[in-house]
C-alpha cells in the first residue's frame, strides 16, 4: 500500500470516526450538545483535525443525514421485501419507517428536521436522499391508483409518516394508538 493510499484510508477513518461520535452524541444528548469542541475532545483530535474534513456541524449534520437515509432506505426495503400484497407491503412500510424515526431519533432529526445544507427535491439532491425516497415510492407506487401520479401520492404519504413520528416523539400523540394510526393510514389513504 502506498502512502497516499495509507493517509486516505486513514482520512476516511478520522471521518467516519467524526460521523460516528456526532451520532453518538446527537442520540445521547441532543444536536445541541454537538459542538466542535466536544467531538474534538471525544475524538482525540484537534479542532483543525476536525476541521480540515467539515466546515463545521452543519456539514457533520449532513453527513449523519446521509449515512441516515442510506439505512433507512435499507430499513424500508428490507421490511418490504417478503411482503406478499400490497396491504402487507405497505402497513411494513409504515411501521419500519415510525421503528426507524423512534429508534434514531437523532439521526431523524439530522434528515429531516435540521439543516444539514442538503438539497431536498432538487437536482443537486445528494444520492443517498433520493434512495430513500425512492425506497418509499417502489412500495408506493402500486397503490397511488389512476388519478394520482405515485411521486405525488408517496410525498403525501411520507408526510403523513413524518407527522406521525414526530407528533408522537412530542407527546403529543400516545404511543399506545401507533398501530391503530398505521392501520388508518394504510386502509383509508394507501389501499382505499
Amino acid at each position: 500500500m502506498s502512502v497516499q493510499e495509507r493517509k486516505e484510508r486513514e482520512r476516511a477513518g478520522r471521518e467516519r470516526l467524526i460521523v460516528a461520535t456526532a451520532r453518538e452524541l446527537a442520540e445521547q444528548q441532543g444536536w445541541d450538545a454537538v459542538t466542535t469542541r466536544r467531538l474534538a475532545e471525544r475524538i482525540e483530535y484537534s479542532q483543525p483535525v476536525l476541521y480540515s474534513h467539515f466546515r463545521g456541524k452543519r456539514e457533520i449534520i449532513g453527513a449523519v443525514a446521509l449515512e441516515g437515509s442510506t439505512e433507512l432506505a435499507a430499513a424500508l426495503r428490507a421490511a418490504t421485501a417478503t411482503a406478499e400484497d400490497a396491504h402487507t407491503r405497505v402497513t411494513a412500510l409504515a411501521r419500519a419507517y415510525l421503528d426507524f424515526a423512534a429508534r434514531n431519533p437523532a439521526v431523524y432529526d439530522a434528515i429531516f428536521q435540521l439543516d444539514g445544507g442538503l438539497a431536498f427535491a432538487d437536482e443537486d439532491t445528494p444520492e443517498p436522499l433520493k434512495d430513500a425516497f425512492a425506497a418509499l415510492l417502489e412500495n408506493l407506487d402500486e397503490v397511488a391508483g389512476d388519478d394520482v401520479p405515485p411521486p405525488l401520492f408517496t410525498e403525501t404519504f411520507w408526510a403523513a409518516l413524518h407527522g406521525l413520528a414526530t407528533l408522537t416523539r412530542a407527546g403529543r400523540l400516545p404511543p399506545a394508538d401507533t398501530e391503530r394510526r398505521v392501520a388508518l393510514l394504510v386502509d383509508r389513504l394507501a389501499l382505499r
